[in-house]
C-alpha cells in the first residue's frame, strides 16, 4: 500500500455506523488499516458490523451515541478515550431527513433535522478535537452531500443542515489549523441508503435521476471509499476547509442537479 494511504496504527471514530453510509466508509478506513470505534444510538446495533470489522484483522468498539443528547455526547467522548489513547480520524456521519413539502414542516420536524445534523455534528467534533489537539493531529471528516451546495423541494430541513454541514467545515478548518487537524466536508450524490430507499423503489424515478448523471448511474457503496481514505490520510495533509463531491458529475450544472421525487 501506498505509505500516504496507508491507516496501519491509527483510529478511527464512525458516528451512525449501524447501516448505510457509516459502515461503507468504516469498511474502507478498517481496509487501509485503522482500527475503529463505531458509534449508532444503541451500540448492539453495530455487533453484526463489528464482527465484519475484526473479520478484517481490525479493531473495533462498539459506543452508544445519541447526537441529539449533550450527555450521550460527553458519556461516548469520554469511553472513546479509555478505548484508545489517541483518536486520530473522525467521520461525523450520523444524521437523518424528513421528507415534506415546506409548508408542511413543523417546528419538531426542524429540531430533529437540524439537532441531529448539525448540531449534533459540531458537539461531537469538539468533543473529540479537545481529544486531538494534545497531539498535534487530527483528521476530521463531516459528511454532507449534494444538498450543501444545491437547494431540493421537499428537504428544507435537511438542506439547511448541510449547507450548515459546509460552513460548519470551514469555520472550524480556521478554528483548528494551527492544532494540526485537518476538517474536510465529503459530499456524497445519489446513494441508495436507508433514509432515500423507498424513492429507489420508483423504476422511472431511478431512470429520471441516472439521465441527469453524467456518469449515468446512482452512487455506488464503495464509489465513496478512495475519497474517505484520501481524507483520513497524510495525502490530505495540506487539504481542509474543502468539500469534495462525489456525485457522478450531477452538481456540474443547475439543471443536472435538479433532481425531485415524481408523483
Amino acid at each position: 500500500m501506498n505509505e500516504l494511504f496507508d491507516l496501519a496504527g491509527q483510529v478511527a471514530l464512525v458516528t451512525g455506523a449501524s447501516r448505510g453510509l457509516g459502515q461503507y466508509l468504516g469498511r474502507a478506513l478498517a481496509k487501509s488499516g485503522a482500527d475503529l470505534i463505531v458509534t449508532a444510538r444503541r451500540k448492539e446495533d453495530c455487533a453484526a458490523f463489528v464482527a465484519e470489522i475484526e473479520s478484517l484483522g481490525r479493531k473495533a468498539v462498539p459506543l452508544a451515541l445519541d447526537v441529539r443528547d449533550k450527555g450521550s455526547i460527553e458519556a461516548m467522548a469520554a469511553e472513546a478515550a479509555k478505548a484508545y489513547p489517541q483518536i486520530h480520524i473522525l467521520v461525523n456521519n450520523a444524521g437523518c431527513n424528513v421528507r415534506k413539502p415546506a409548508l408542511e414542516v413543523t417546528w419538531d420536524d426542524w429540531n430533529l433535522v437540524l439537532d441531529t445534523n448539525l448540531r449534533g455534528a459540531f458537539f461531537v467534533a469538539q468533543h473529540i478535537a479537545r481529544q486531538m489537539v494534545p497531539h498535534g493531529y487530527g483528521r476530521i471528516i463531516n459528511i454532507g452531500s449534494v444538498t450543501s451546495v444545491f437547494g431540493y423541494a421537499g428537504l428544507a430541513p435537511y438542506t439547511a443542515s448541510r449547507g450548515g454541514i459546509k460552513q460548519l467545515t470551514m469555520s472550524l478548518a480556521d478554528d483548528w489549523g494551527k492544532h494540526g487537524i485537518t476538517v474536510n466536508c465529503l459530499a456524497p450524490g445519489w446513494f441508495k441508503t436507508a433514509q432515500n430507499a423507498v424513492m429507489y423503489e420508483d423504476a422511472g424515478w431511478v431512470e429520471y435521476l441516472t439521465e441527469r448523471i453524467p456518469m449515468k448511474r446512482p452512487g455506488a457503496p464503495n464509489d465513496l471509499d478512495g475519497a474517505a481514505v484520501f481524507l483520513a490520510s497524510e495525502a490530505s495533509r495540506y487539504v481542509t476547509g474543502q468539500t469534495l463531491l462525489v456525485d457522478g458529475g450531477i452538481t456540474t450544472g443547475s439543471t443536472r442537479a435538479t433532481v425531485q421525487k415524481r408523483d
